[in-house]
Formats: structure tokens, sequence, C-alpha cells
């Protein structure tokens, strides 16, 4: 694969897949990942900071996204519709190529306990750009922190099962069920 063919991004990201399947996150370095993705070193690292960033990647997108999502809802929508709309915009990025290697990446992340732990910061994250999102729509808190994180919830639980092979029903109407369910669930706690 020539170095100036495009998506070096993606590439780097299904070849650190590739390798931390066939020889373990720990055993496998950034050289490696270059070197596979058909890039040098100096490629990854204008990509990511480190290898652990690699399995993460797109953050910054899905806090835009998120956000976006939420800021385009109707002005008279309620704080769960308002996540709705932001889970919408964020489900509906996702490609067929990234539900092909999802399965991998979730085994790798589930198999080490530092991408367990970057995983829940993620989502921390994530859950913080729709509470600040939310906010910004003049949604108070702790409705605003409590609306975000049921997003999160909902948005982890229909990835996992979007990524299932069995599974033929769209991330989106995923999300919009699993959400669905995590409100129901909290309404009855009073």
């Amino acid at each position: 694969m020539a170095r100036w063919e495009p998506n070096a991004r993606m590439r780097l990201v299904q070849a650190a897949i590739d390798l931390f399947c066939e020889q373990g996150y720990d055993s496998t370095t950034v050289a490696q990942i270059a070197e596979r993705a058909g890039l040098t070193k100096t490629t990854f690292f204008r990509h990511f900071p480190d290898k652990r960033e690699v399995l993460f990647a797109g953050q910054e997108e899905h806090r835009r996204l998120l956000a976006e999502g939420v800021a385009a809802a109707p002005a008279d929508a309620t704080p769960l519709k308002a996540v709705t709309a932001g889970l919408d915009a964020l489900t509906a990025s996702f490609t067929p190529e990234q539900r092909e290697f999802a399965p991998r990446l979730a085994a790798v992340v589930a198999g080490h306990s530092e991408l367990r732990e970057r995983l829940a910061f993620k989502e921390l994250d994530l859950a913080a750009a729709l509470s600040d999102a939310l906010r910004e729509r003049g949604v108070p808190d702790p409705t605003a922190s409590l609306a975000a994180d049921l997003g999160i919830r909902a948005f982890s639980a229909a990835w996992a099962q979007w990524i299932t092979p069995a599974n033929s029903r769209s991330f989106p109407a995923l999300a919009h069920d699993q959400l669905a369910g995590l409100h129901r669930a909290a309404t009855t706690l009073t």
C-alpha cells in the first residue's frame, strides 16, 4: 500500500486492531502499526498521541456530533428528545466498515484494564459534551447531567447490540430503544 493513499487514519486503526488481536496490545508497537498500515511512525503520531488512542479515534468528532444534534433539536424538545437528536447525529455517522471491525475492537478493549479505563473516560467525556449542550439549551442541572448520562448509557448499550453479527437493526433505532428503556426504568424509581 502506497504511503500517499487516502484514509491514513482508518488504515492505522485497522492495522492496530489487527495487530492487537494477533499479538496482543502490550506486544504491539507504534512502529509495527505504522508499518502494517503502510505508513511511517511520524504519520502515526500526526494522527494519534500513542497506541492506546488509536482505539478511540474520533472522540472529538463524536463530541461535536452530539452537541450539534442537541443544538438542532426543536426548541420545545424535552431534554430526552434533545439527547435523542444528539444520539441520532452520532449513531448515523458510524459506517459499515466500523461495524465490521468493532467486535474485534471491543474484544481488545475488554481484555486490557488500561483500555477499559480509557473507555470509561471516553464515556464520561461524551456525557459531559451532552450535558454541556443541554445546558446551552437552558436545561438546568441535575436534569442536564441525568439526561446526558442516560444518553451515553443508551449509546453504549446500543453499540454493543449493533456490533453483534446477528443484529440487523440500525444503530439509531437501537439507541432509541435503549434510551426509551432507560427512561422507563428511571421513571419507576420514584
